[in-house]
């Protein structure tokens, strides 16, 4: 067996991240740069923001063994409790063709109940894939959506070097947890990393778990990056936190959409309304926790009657979206909007029922992908 040797991670490819912050032993991808990091508003984005959805390393090698020095943090309940392991995942040709198992050294104390966010720092973790196929291979290395990561050292029993050029379709996406992957069983499981996947499109998945709020530093962050196709997925976080009305939830839409045509005057920008979310369809939010339940399950804390008189549900959402875009579109043909329900709808959730009643699970996730293909990735960049 060839010994390991290090990899200068200057030369390898970093895919999915808006920044990358270099030091002398480290590097840290980011998904906001560094002034929209000192805007952040809650301790959960700090986590949240940080973590490396759709994040990865791009090379080519012949090696048969690969190993990844990672800092990783976790967001954990408490000090004690055992993390699970974080997946790491290697693709080729679009298809995963191994799997490693890595526990976060470190961990971000974050619940709701306490919301300190406070860092515990741990050791580094090694990320180790052997027994690949001994021929130039060209890959890509993706790293967990659950961890935010720094690296700090590869190896590899055989010379690495940058991907080969290539040219796909660069597909900027902002959501929220369920376009994060929160509830999906690995990185390439997350809705938009797999429609990517199946397609060959080139993914930034600036999705944010519960911080698809239509903030302004995420408009300018989208807006600066390369960009053949935009997407966006707003609504259920508004709802969850009750943290708007419908007299600022339209202007707020426009001007997102504003700061979007800035930096992107033609290319197709796809608002998604949101997916099929039983207890808010029609109630006004916030969602908060069945009481009366052991098992995390949840339930709209408004009524319906709150909607008439401007607070938000994920019906008066989808309708106000339609109509925005509708309006737009006057000006903007390249302006398209998708109802989250044809991406996950009633029917649906009469098979396959979220498992919490709010976020899809794999098999949702999965199917997710599988339709925005089909409805938006095909027609609109492949024709």
């Amino acid at each position: 067996m060839a010994p390991l040797r290090d990899v200068d991670l200057g030369g390898v490819a970093i895919r999915g991240a808006v920044e990358i912050e270099r030091t002398a032993r480290r590097l840290t991808p980011h998904r906001l740069p560094a002034w929209a990091r000192l805007q952040i508003p809650d301790a959960f984005m700090v986590q949240t923001s940080a973590e490396s959805a759709g994040i990865r390393l791009a090379f080519r090698t012949a090696a048969t063994t690969l190993e990844l020095d990672v800092a990783a943090r976790r967001m954990a309940p408490d000090a004690a409790s055992a993390l699970p392991a974080s997946i790491w995942e290697l693709t080729s040709e679009g298809r995963v063709v191994a799997e490693a198992a890595a526990v976060a050294g470190s961990r971000y104390l974050f619940t709701f109940e306490d919301p300190s966010g406070r860092v515990i720092e741990g050791p580094p973790s090694t990320v180790r894939f052997t027994s690949l196929p001994a021929v130039e291979t060209e890959y890509e290395l993706w790293l967990p959506f659950t961890d935010a990561v720094e690296l700090l050292a590869l190896r590899a029993d055989a010379p690495v070097a940058p991907p080969a050029d290539r040219t796909a379709v660069k597909w900027v996406h902002h959501g929220s947890s369920i376009s994060h992957g929160y509830r999906a069983d690995s990185t390439t499981g997350t809705w938009p990393v797999a429609a990517a996947l199946a397609t060959g499109a080139d993914l930034t998945n600036l999705a944010f778990s519960g911080s698809a709020m239509l903030d302004p530093f995420t408009a300018r962050t989208v807006r600066d990056q390369p960009a053949d196709l935009i997407s966006l997925k707003v609504g259920i976080n508004l709802v969850n936190g009750d943290v708007m009305r419908m007299r600022a939830f339209r202007p707020a839409v426009d001007g997102f959409l504003d700061t979007l045509r800035e930096g992107h005057p033609t290319a197709p920008i796809v608002v998604v309304s949101p997916i099929f979310c039983a207890p808010v369809e029609d109630a006004a939010g916030p969602t908060v926790q069945d009481p009366t339940r052991s098992y995390e399950w949840s339930i709209a804390g408004g009524t319906e009657a709150q909607v008439a008189e401007g607070k938000l549900s994920l019906g008066a959402i989808r309708a106000a979206l339609a109509d925005i875009v509708v309006r737009r579109r006057a000006t903007d043909p390249n302006l398209h909007y998708v109802d989250g329900h044809d991406l996950y709808g009633p029917a649906d959730a009469e098979r396959t029922p979220l498992p919490d009643n709010l976020h899809p699970g794999p098999d949702v996730q999965r199917l997710i992908a599988e339709r925005f293909v089909e409805r938006v990735l095909r027609p609109l960049v492949w024709g």
